[in-house]
């Protein structure tokens, strides 16, 4: 492979773990610098192998590189070196030279104590999924802009402040106690569930789902599976959610790259694998006396993996609703509670639901209630649709809405 495809490809898998073992050794207020190292080996790759070619085993030079970079700056840099002082005493406490540990296991466990860092509740949720995506999954700014429809310089605003705030909590990149550990997983497991689904129900204008958004939230859950003290219920539970999710990629956009709805999929291709691995991972959550809301949307998703239109499938999805809502109300969740009910109980039912919730500023809302609406009355159809076309954010949700109000005109 050549150097120009090469280089994106590593940077999106080794950046991050250079930037969360220099971190874990420089500590939280030394982030910039981490990465700064990360860049700058790249930099060097980039400039090297386009000249003398790639090197025969690629990732080995980058770590060695890495590690020259770290310890060039720490022999030129006094001040930098005491503010480190504690993390230098531990890598010096046996050897006279600095150890930088790029061991497959060093950098499991700093990616891991870095994403409990990065979830403090200290900071908000999206600046929590702007670290996690920068730090851990090797995002570009720009990218991290595009995907919260921002600038540039607004995220790295947020990204600043949510650095600073956790260097004045003098937040610890370590594993939290056994007794913290439950407490902060939850704000883990609502990062990575903001981050799967910030892929997966894609607001950027030219995307209907950021698969790559997808797969790194899936691989920071796996490796939470992968640690002893967090493979809790909870966590497989929200990793089978996110299997039964991604089993229908592949269907869920045509070859134009327009999205395709549930009900019009080609269940041909879905990835049985996938929902398989889902099955899997909902089962080992079945352990313990706790149902979360990851258990309930899991088994929901489930269901969707079944394509044919049974009374069973939506009495047994509108049941698992009500319980979600009990769980932790949410009015995405009672408005897709009622199409499980116009599937269960008819749009007559669903409609009179629907109404109440009032989600004027949500196009989903004014969508669905067009949905429900056809072949009932259709002047009220088209109106809904109107209004759900109108407050639309993106291009392919204005496309299928317009696809509606055509097929009623």
């Amino acid at each position: 492979m050549a150097s120009e495809e090469l280089i994106p490809h590593l940077f999106r898998t080794e950046f991050t773990k250079i930037t969360a073992v220099l971190c874990k050794l420089f500590g939280i207020e030394h982030i910039e610098a981490a990465e700064d190292i990360a860049s700058e080996t790249f930099l060097s790759a980039l400039e090297t192998w386009s000249y003398k070619g790639v090197p025969p085993n690629p990732v080995a030079w980058l770590y060695t590189v890495a590690k020259n970079k770290a310890k060039n700056l720490m022999a030129r840099n006094q001040t930098f070196n005491k503010k480190i002082e504690p993390q230098l005493k531990r890598s010096l406490a046996n050897s006279e030279e600095i150890e930088i540990d790029l061991s497959e296991k060093n950098i499991t466990d700093s990616q891991l104590q870095m994403l409990f860092a990065i979830c403090h509740p200290s900071i908000p949720a999206e600046a929590q999924i702007g670290l996690a995506l920068r730090i851990l999954c090797g995002f570009g700014i720009e990218e991290i802009a595009n995907a919260f429809l921002t600038n540039k310089e607004t995220i790295n605003k947020r990204l600043y402040r949510a650095k600073e705030k956790l260097h004045q909590e003098n937040v610890q990149i370590e594993f939290p106690s056994e007794n913290e550990i439950s407490k902060r997983l939850e704000t883990v497991l609502t990062t990575l569930y903001l981050l799967f689904n910030e892929g997966y129900y894609s607001e950027s204008e030219d995307a209907v789902l950021r698969e790559d958004f997808c797969v790194e939230a899936m691989r920071l859950c796996y490796l939470l599976i992968e640690n002893t003290a967090t493979n809790q219920p909870n966590v497989n539970a929200l990793l089978s959610l996110m299997c039964f999710h991604a089993s229908r990629f592949e269907a869920r956009k045509d070859t134009n790259g327009e999205p395709v709805l549930y009900e019009e999929q080609d269940e041909n291709l879905w990835n049985t694998e996938l929902i398989n691995k889902g099955i899997y991972f909902l089962n080992k959550a079945s352990t313990g006396n706790e149902v979360s809301k990851y258990h309930i949307e899991a088994s929901i998703a489930y269901w969707h993996t079944i394509k044919a239109d049974t009374k069973e499938k939506w009495e047994s999805i509108l049941q698992l609703y009500n319980r979600l809502l009990m769980i932790e109300y949410s009015p995405v969740v009672a408005l897709n509670r009622t199409f499980a009910l116009s599937k269960s109980k008819g749009k007559q039912a669903a409609i009179i639901e629907a109404e109440k919730l009032q989600l004027i500023n949500n196009h989903f809302y004014y969508a669905l209630l067009g949905e429900l609406y056809k072949g009932i009355d259709d002047a009220k159809a088209k109106c809904n649709f109107e209004k759900a076309y109108a407050i639309a954010k993106t291009q392919t949700d204005k496309q299928t809405i317009l696809k509606n109000i055509n097929a009623l005109q």
